[in-house]
């Protein structure tokens, strides 16, 4: 009888690398799903400026979690750990393989690893944080969390005043950093997991993220963000190419000048993304341009052992 455990195969890599075509391919070679671990692809609100797969993509392959929440939802890494492991559990009695695709480290670690509890927070101390933001801005949160967790401050978006917020909050309620509470006790799994990375030279994944943006403003992404600006305050839409054209909208910045900023914000977001995934020994780096025979070579390698 065979005891393997299933495989779950992880797409990682920067933004606009080319994650959703290879994890496409593979799911239609090994007649298999895939997941989301994007975490701005959750909402159906926000269609251009996450680069949600395309209709014809979506086709090709069943996938899981794209634009099934909305903006209004509360919805955390947590929620996502849960539904995730939960649908993988139902997936691996039908298939050996699930591909699991998305630039988003913090959920991707959370499906493979686990989340930590962390602890209750004094209510007060969240008050106080707020009112240091509204007063004072997002630089004084950015330069405490640089001085307390140098860690977390290299790999959060540090323009989401909602996640800086989170890690002082816990810093000051606990004295510990944020980042020492991240797979303290790796959790167990039903399933194997084998990380596939894409990788290019850095000039390639900006000129990359650069026609993706142009692109994103051709399919009507203004519009979009026209659509969203009445609830720009939600935490969804605290996302790089929505924050810059609210700002645009506001007349606090040119059409020029926001698409700039979009196109340099997404290359720090890039930068961060690069942070987070070298820190994984277990990913099996392969350039972009990679013939995709050798990565089903790898992954019938180990799905074979």
């Amino acid at each position: 009888m065979n005891s393997r455990k299933p495989l779950l195969i992880c797409i990682v890599g920067p933004t606009a690398i080319g994650k959703t075509s290879l994890a496409i391919q593979l799911a239609k070679h090994f007649k298999t799903e895939i997941i989301s671990a994007d975490s701005r692809q959750f909402f159906k609100e926000m269609r251009i400026g996450t680069a949600v797969p395309s209709e014809i993509e979506l086709s090709q392959a069943p996938h899981h979690f794209i634009q099934n929440k909305s903006i209004f939802e509360l919805y955390s890494v947590g929620d996502f750990e849960r539904e995730a492991t939960l649908l993988l559990s139902e997936l691996f009695r039908k298939h050996s393989i699930v591909i699991m695709v998305g630039g988003s480290g913090l959920y991707v670690d959370a499906v493979v690893k686990g989340l930590d509890n962390f602890p209750a927070v004094n209510e007060d101390v969240r008050k106080e944080l707020n009112t240091q933001f509204e007063k004072e801005g997002i630089a004084s949160l950015q330069r405490e969390l640089l001085q307390v967790d140098p860690e977390y401050h290299s790999k959060v978006d540090l323009q989401n005043h909602h996640r800086l917020i989170r890690a002082l909050e816990i810093y000051r309620s606990t004295g510990k950093p944020f980042s020492s509470f991240f797979n303290e006790n790796k959790k167990e799994r039903i399933f194997d997991t084998l990380y596939i990375g894409l990788t290019a030279d850095r000039e390639t994944v900006y000129e990359r993220i650069n026609q993706r943006v142009d692109l994103m403003m051709e399919e009507g992404l203004l519009e979009e963000a026209k659509k969203l600006l009445p609830n720009k305050s939600l935490n969804a839409l605290q996302t790089v190419g929505y924050k810059e054209l609210f700002q645009y909208l506001e007349g606090d910045l040119t059409l020029e000048e926001a698409i700039s900023e979009i196109k340099k914000n997404t290359r720090r977001f890039a930068k961060r993304q690069g942070t987070w995934f070298k820190k994984n020994q277990d990913i099996h780096w392969f350039d972009f341009t990679t013939d995709i025979s050798e990565i089903k070579k790898l992954i019938e390698t180990k799905n074979a052992q």
